[in-house]
């Protein structure tokens, strides 16, 4: 059995796609970026006159980005120390992952308690963002989860 979640506090998937599906006592979510949920902006992005992107803000990208993961987990009946597994992509490893890794660091102040993690430089995401995150969260209680969305 699977329950697809989606939430209005979180963006809306840029594609034809859940924010996240139980399965079991799994709850996998989709790509998560840092945009706004109610605007749809990328959070940090600065953009010209002509709208091409000049710059962002890795740490407001990466506030956002774990906010959006908050809050479908909790629209999935999950908690933020349910996560047990996060790959990261970030566009610019050189750049980005020092102020990645600081912020996560923020979160997740306890590496004993962490989830694990694997980041990925890669060339482009769908979208102009920086960074964006992929989770696997475990539930004590799929039952109890059930009808919660």
């Amino acid at each position: 059995m699977s329950d697809a979640v989606r939430t209005d506090a979180a963006p809306a998937p840029v594609g034809a796609y859940p924010h996240a599906r139980r399965v079991g006592n799994l709850l996998f979510l989709s790509g998560i970026g840092p945009r706004d949920p109610a605007s749809n902006a990328v959070v940090g992005n600065v953009h010209d006159a002509e709208g091409r992107l000049i710059s962002y803000d890795i740490d407001a990208q990466c506030r956002a980005v774990f906010a959006n993961v908050r809050a479908v987990l909790q629209a999935s009946g999950a908690r933020w120390e349910d996560l047990v597994d996060v790959t990261v992509y970030l566009t610019d490893m050189a750049h980005d992952f020092k102020a990645y890794n600081r912020v996560w660091a923020e979160y997740f102040p306890d590496p004993a308690t962490a989830p694990c993690r694997t980041t990925l430089g890669i060339t482009a995401l769908p979208t102009p963002i920086a960074i964006e995150l992929k989770c696997v969260a475990a539930l004590t209680s799929p039952l109890l989860h059930a009808g919660e969305d």
